[in-house]
């Protein structure tokens, strides 16, 4: 056996070949683009994450500057009121420990500044700075100085330095907030980003899909006309084996048809002349001896007349042709019972001796054949072979009382010569069998317009 092209090969794997490459590339596409879009939106929502802790930790470390320089004042002020030469020890520690906390308030903010808070941010720790020496400046004063100064260096000094101070916290949280909506506009750029990413991506899986449709269509469309070009040439090819069959069948019909005649006529009439000529011979020889070889030799000849003529009959009966269907069918019941003692019942319609040629021997064919299995296989004792004519169809069936069988596993070529046969003239073929139960074969064939049966059966006359 022949091993197929390599083309060919290739052929049946390139549609394969072009649509896995194609939708497994648009899933690899498709997904490497979901993880992309993960990626940057985790990025985006880590960016905005940051940002916002960073604008709220700036202005936390903001407000508690502007809450220790208020605190520091109301502390000076303490200070400043309070009596004697001891009097402010208190407000004296609590100044000192604000002003380390405001030192690493402004260290930390330092450490997260923006390029355009520099300068603002560097005033404002000037004038902190200069808010603290102020403070030292009081601690050095006498009871009586501080007495004879505090209003003065309140109103003086530590109001206008305070409000200067909260004026430049107050332009750095400006400036704070100028940095976040900045930051949120550099969140709406990515997020417009990843929008026209989402966008690019959809059009591309989209663009992808419509070709890969299209290419699918197109090759779904070539193996729909390759099939139905095959399904075609399968019909066709089906076709002429049927039209082959049929040929053959009648082939075999005619040429059994003419094998029977000529050994009826030609062989039968020379057997029976070397009777005739055995018999006058006999007659005139007066030897015993002779005589007796004469008349064996008579004997013989009749021996084998009558076998050419069962075999003339096997082949083809005449009466089939000569006399029709149901005669045939009679005879056929009598030769079976006498040769297996079968009981053969035939039950036919007076009207079947009508039909076309081609049906007489098809129902012929079929019920020698379901007589023969029953007598071979199924050790039948009763058969009975029904035939009925309607309209435009006849119906027969052979029914016996075997053995059955199993229909699933035995499938001879006869019941398969069978079955072709109905199937040629356009019938349906039916077995039932059960093991134990027996078997019944029925068949229905179409019959032909009358115009149309008696042309056929004038055709076939003559062909024969």
């Amino acid at each position: 056996m022949n091993a197929p092209p390599v083309n060919a090969k290739l052929g049946k794997l390139r549609p394969l070949l072009v649509l896995s490459a194609g939708f497994g590339g648009l899933i690899l596409f498709i997904l490497a683009a979901a993880i992309g879009t993960m990626f940057l939106l985790d990025r985006v929502r880590g960016d905005e994450t940051r940002i916002r802790q960073a604008f709220l930790g700036r202005l936390r470390t903001l407000e508690q500057i502007r809450s220790e320089i208020y605190l520091s004042g109301t502390d000076m002020r303490d200070f400043l009121l309070s009596p004697g030469a001891s009097g402010g020890a208190t407000q004296r520690a609590d100044i000192m420990a604000i002003q380390k906390q405001t030192q690493a308030a402004l260290d930390q903010y330092a450490r997260t500044l923006e390029p355009e808070e520099q300068d603002t941010f560097l005033a404002l720790r000037s004038e902190v700075d200069a808010w603290w020496q102020v403070l030292q400046t009081a601690f050095q004063w006498t009871p009586s100085e501080r007495n004879r100064l505090r209003y003065t260096f309140f109103y003086e000094q530590l109001v206008p330095r305070r409000t200067t101070m909260l004026q430049i916290a107050d332009r750095i949280a400006e400036i704070n907030e100028r940095g976040l909506n900045r930051a949120e506009e550099r969140l709406s750029a990515s997020a417009e980003s990843l929008r026209w990413s989402l966008i690019v991506t959809f059009g591309i899986a989209l663009l992808g899909g419509v070709v890969l449709a299209v290419a699918t269509i197109a090759l779904t469309r070539r193996l729909e006309r390759e099939v139905e070009r095959r399904l075609k040439e399968t019909t066709e090819a089906r076709s002429d084996l049927q039209d082959l069959s049929a040929r053959l069948v009648r082939a075999q019909e005619e040429e059994r048809r003419t094998l029977a005649r000529e050994l009826h006529d030609e062989v039968g009439q020379s057997l029976s002349a070397i009777m005739m000529e055995a018999g006058n011979a006999e007659a005139a020889v007066n030897g015993v001896d002779l005589r007796r070889r004469v008349s064996s030799i008579g004997s013989i000849a009749e021996n084998t007349l009558n076998v050419v003529r069962d075999l003339a009959l096997l082949l083809r009966p005449s009466m089939l042709d000569d006399f029709g269907l149901v005669p045939a069918l009679n005879w056929h019941a009598r030769e079976m019972t006498k040769r297996t003692g079968l009981n053969v019942r035939i039950t036919a319609d007076p009207a079947s001796g009508d039909l076309p040629d081609e049906h007489k021997t098809c129902i012929y064919r079929l019920v020698q054949e379901a007589l023969n299995n029953a007598a071979r296989h199924a050790s039948a004792r009763n058969l009975q072979v029904t035939v009925r004519n309607q309209t435009d169809r006849v119906m027969f069936s052979v029914q016996d009382d075997g053995s059955g069988f199993d229909k699933a596993s035995v499938r001879g070529l006869g019941l398969l010569g069978m079955e072709e046969r109905v199937r040629r003239l356009g019938g349906t073929f039916r077995i039932d069998s059960q093991l134990g139960r027996g078997t019944a074969i029925s068949a229905e064939l179409p019959l032909p317009e009358m115009a149309g049966t008696e042309d056929y059966a004038a055709n076939s006359h003559t062909a024969g």
